[in-house]
């Protein structure tokens, strides 16, 4: 089976993995702090903050920023569910905003004019590895005095005009076992802002300034010594292998007919951490199964809204969100990983060929 994603664990991991063990500081320790300072160094950050998954870098950026109850923060409507949630956890409610098409990132124009006197902040989210306009985000967010905090936790090492997500303003990163790197569960915060970064710091460590002394409300998002560790050893070969996903992304998308590819914006430097093409909907059940059948493992992210979730259901979050829709209707993700050979991009590429053929006879 070509799997959607491939975590690439070598020498080099299992033996920091192993000298972390054997130094019996397991928690939050000297390596939690090499792999911050190794981060903000990579991402161009003035700060890094390690937390325990990106989930958690979402809902302590939120409350570093002071944001809670009564306060709005706009989200795309298309998105994993952490986005919103994490909005939720902290107390606030999610506003969604309907998508751009080609990059699937928050509509610019739909979230300036969603705004209302309770909104506090926007939660861009890179989705798929393609940073959102962050020059028009900025400039709105800063007319209205919003917090802008980004979910990059799809995109490590993504740019936009030239400058790496997480290196302006605050970003969220995820190290989960089918991101770019991997700590198993894991993730990162970025700031520019000393006081958010020390305020984060207390939030991942129930609360405490210094040791048994609690000043706020908060839980255990501490990073482990073994997950900072592995963390570290991976970042070195991220260049690397965001190189090989673009070439893979570049491949395929040569050899692919009949579908819509991923777009790549002039400013943008996509990372590829997802391979997301579109298929109308009533051939993308079809080809998902072909390539099924051919052991090529295709994913749609995400077949579901942010609105058509039961949770926001619930909630009365909902709203008509046309391009967002259309979307969870036509993505069908294939595989990108830096571990795919030459043999298996061919693969993929014929058997993606194969099946569309099949399926446009079918449908015509």
């Amino acid at each position: 089976m070509i799997r959607i994603a491939q975590p690439i664990i070598g020498p080099e991991e299992e033996q920091a993995v192993l000298e972390a063990l054997r130094s019996g500081r397991l928690v939050q320790g000297p390596r939690v702090a090499a792999f911050e300072d190794a981060f903000a160094r990579y991402t161009g950050a003035q700060h890094a903050v390690a937390v325990s998954s990106g989930t958690s870098a979402l809902v302590l950026s939120l409350l570093a920023h002071g944001i809670g109850h009564g306060d709005e923060v706009l989200v795309p409507a298309f998105t994993y569910a952490a986005t919103g949630n994490a909005v939720m956890l902290a107390g606030a409610k999610p506003i969604l905003v309907d998508i751009t098409s080609s990059t699937y990132a928050i509509d610019p124009a739909a979230a300036e004019a969603a705004i209302t006197p309770n909104t506090r902040a926007i939660i861009p989210v890179h989705l798929f590895g393609h940073a959102a306009d962050m020059t028009t985000i900025r400039n709105f967010a800063a007319h209205h005095n919003l917090d802008v905090i980004e979910d990059a936790c799809q995109a490590l090492g993504a740019e936009w005009q030239g400058e790496r997500v997480g290196a302006t303003g605050d970003a969220c990163f995820s190290f989960y076992a089918t991101k770019a790197i991997t700590t198993g569960e894991g993730g990162m915060v970025t700031t520019d802002d000393g006081d958010v970064a020390q305020t984060l710091r207390r939030l991942r460590d129930q609360g405490e300034s210094e040791r048994y002394v609690t000043e706020l409300l908060s839980a255990n998002h501490r990073m482990t010594e073994m997950a900072a560790a592995l963390g570290n050893a991976q970042l070195a070969k991220l260049d690397a292998w965001n190189e090989t996903r673009r070439r893979n992304a570049l491949w395929l998308t040569g050899h692919l007919d009949g579908v819509q590819t991923p777009v790549e914006l002039p400013a943008a430097r996509h990372v590829y951490q997802q391979y997301t093409i579109r298929v109308d909907a009533g051939r993308r059940e079809a080809l998902r199964a072909a390539l099924a059948d051919e052991q090529i493992e295709a994913v749609p992210y995400y077949e579901r809204c942010l609105h058509q979730q039961p949770l926001y259901h619930q909630r009365g979050i909902g709203g008509s969100f046309p391009e967002a829709e259309q979307a969870a209707r036509e993505v069908l993700s294939l595989p990108v990983h830096p571990g795919l050979t030459p043999e298996d991009l061919h693969e993929i590429a014929t058997a993606a060929g194969k099946a569309l053929a099949l399926t446009e006879a079918r449908s015509g």
